[in-house]
């Protein structure tokens, strides 16, 4: 499923824990160029429990969305894309920018970059097992001393990677400090096929800078969306010229929280989805005048008819401090 360029894309980021498959098809009703599933490591998926399965309950045929997976070994990454693409998998998308420790210390995720050859022959393992698009998600380098990213990314156009992704960090700095998106564009500068810009990429105006600043094709939204699943629309109408859609409030808002709860009650089962969608209801009534107030009332609530009756009464009454 090519991307749509014809209009500067805005993609959902992968974010571990908030961009599960109910919180994806929300965004999806907005209208996003692609959502990424949470990243899986690709041995876990092929060798998966229904728990770490369900996990990656990954949207396979859910169109403009991308599956992401994560390794270190050649065999098990070939396999979990096989895997995902046999079930219907629109995208594969490689994972080599994940900071976190317990991905780096396995030596996947960004810590990939600081063995280029290693990393290329992962991606050439994976664009060689699939007929759809592998796409690739890094960061500028490991550290400063590192900047690699055009180089590797270069490589990965040649071994068949259809689009990447940047995030204007390197793996060192994590989430700290700002985004470089002017670094973005070394890798812009590299390759033919189409450059993602991301990292702190949160509203129109974030958006129209790191475009400016990387030459990048498109920009891909993370924490900006938590809370406000429409922001990429928004983003997306800003860019196309177009007014911007209106952030949701009353009655609206309401209907969208609770259709959002139940998919995450319905997904993940009553007890596990109360407790996982309470960090959305809390983005979401953060820039309501009564946000507070209602966040008391629901956050601890165990029963979801009791959560649902609350969300209506007050998302219906409340106004929105924030766009």
């Amino acid at each position: 499923m090519p991307i749509d360029f014809t209009h500067t894309p805005v993609l959902l980021a992968p974010m571990a824990g908030i961009t599960d498959l109910p919180f994806r098809n929300i965004v999806l009703k907005f209208g996003a160029a692609l959502v990424v599933s949470e990243m899986i490591a690709s041995q876990e998926l092929v060798q998966a429990t229904k728990t770490r399965q369900s996990r990656a309950e990954l949207g396979l045929k859910v169109e403009h969305t991308a599956v992401q997976i994560a390794g270190r070994d050649a065999y098990w990454m070939s396999e979990g894309a096989k895997m995902v693409a046999g079930q219907g998998a629109r995208i594969v998308d490689f994972n080599m920018g994940c900071p976190a420790k317990k991905v780096t210390n396995g030596l996947s995720g960004s810590a990939l970059m600081r063995q280029p050859d290693h990393a290329l022959e992962l991606v050439k393992a994976v664009v060689d097992a699939v007929d759809v698009p592998v796409t690739l998600k890094m960061r500028l380098g490991w550290d400063d001393e590192t900047l690699n990213a055009a180089e590797i990314a270069k490589r990965a156009e040649d071994a068949g990677v259809k689009m990447i992704t940047v995030h204007g960090r390197t793996r060192c700095q994590f989430y700290k400090g700002r985004a470089d998106w002017q670094a973005i564009q070394s890798v812009k500068d590299a390759v033919s096929i189409p450059v993602i810009a991301n990292g702190d990429i949160i509203d129109e105006s974030t958006a129209r800078v790191a475009l400016a600043q990387s030459h990048a094709d498109g920009v891909m939204v993370g924490r900006g969306a938590q809370g406000m699943p429409w922001r990429l629309a928004q983003i997306s109408d800003v860019l196309r010229g177009k007014p911007p859609q209106k952030a949701l409030s009353g009655t609206a808002l309401a209907d969208l929280v609770i259709e959002h709860f139940e998919a995450m009650v319905a997904f993940y089962g009553v007890e596990q989805g109360v407790r996982c969608a309470r960090k959305h209801l809390s983005w979401y009534m953060e820039p309501l005048d009564n946000g507070a107030y209602l966040r008391a009332l629901v956050i601890r609530e165990p029963n979801p008819a009791k959560v649902i009756s609350e969300l209506r009464a007050g998302l219906s009454d409340s106004k929105r401090l924030a766009a």
